[in-house]
């Protein structure tokens, strides 16, 4: 494990946070890197994470379908989603387009994804929204990485509660 996660950029120190959100716009994972990390990597570490309890029985680690934007478009990625069984929502590069119409290379099937679950790939930007009203996530106050991290799952607990008591009334 990496003693610090706050990374160098014009700005002076940052990180970023990769969340996996549900429909309703409420957290299930955090992970923060630093901020000049890369997108794709982290796909895979935020499903590993994921754990979803029901009623009964063990927790979901598999969701039905996993929407993202480009970023996330990598032949790794749709290849860890397809040996596990769950539907890719998200669009292909331009560039991975072109690589895979080229002459001499072994072509393939283009990239289809549902465009009605892509339209609710918004509920992930509204999380982060909802995360950034929270001034000391918005502003990065905390030094550490591990407070900064707290704080993260702080704000993810009272979004749920708020949440389950407005359903509940």
């Amino acid at each position: 494990m990496k003693a610090a996660l706050l990374g160098r950029s014009r700005g002076g120190q940052t990180s970023k946070i990769h969340v996996a959100g549900e429909r309703k716009c409420r957290p299930l994972v955090f992970v923060l890197t630093e901020g000049q990390a890369a997108d794709s990597p982290q796909f895979i570490p935020v499903l590993r994470k994921l754990r979803v309890r029901g009623p009964v029985g063990r927790p979901r680690t598999r969701p039905d379908a996993v929407a993202g934007d480009k970023a996330y478009s990598s032949r790794g990625n749709r290849a860890h989603l397809r040996r596990r069984a769950i539907k890719a929502v998200i669009p292909e590069k331009k560039d991975q387009a072109a690589n895979r119409k080229k002459k001499g290379s072994r072509g393939g099937r283009p990239v289809s994804h549902d465009a009605d679950l892509y339209k609710e790939r918004n509920t992930v930007e509204r999380l982060i929204n909802k995360l950034k009203a929270w001034r000391g996530i918005a502003t990065r106050y905390d030094k550490t990485p591990a407070s900064y991290l707290a704080g993260l799952h702080l704000r993810g607990a009272m979004i749920w509660i708020k949440d389950l008591t407005r359903t509940a009334t």
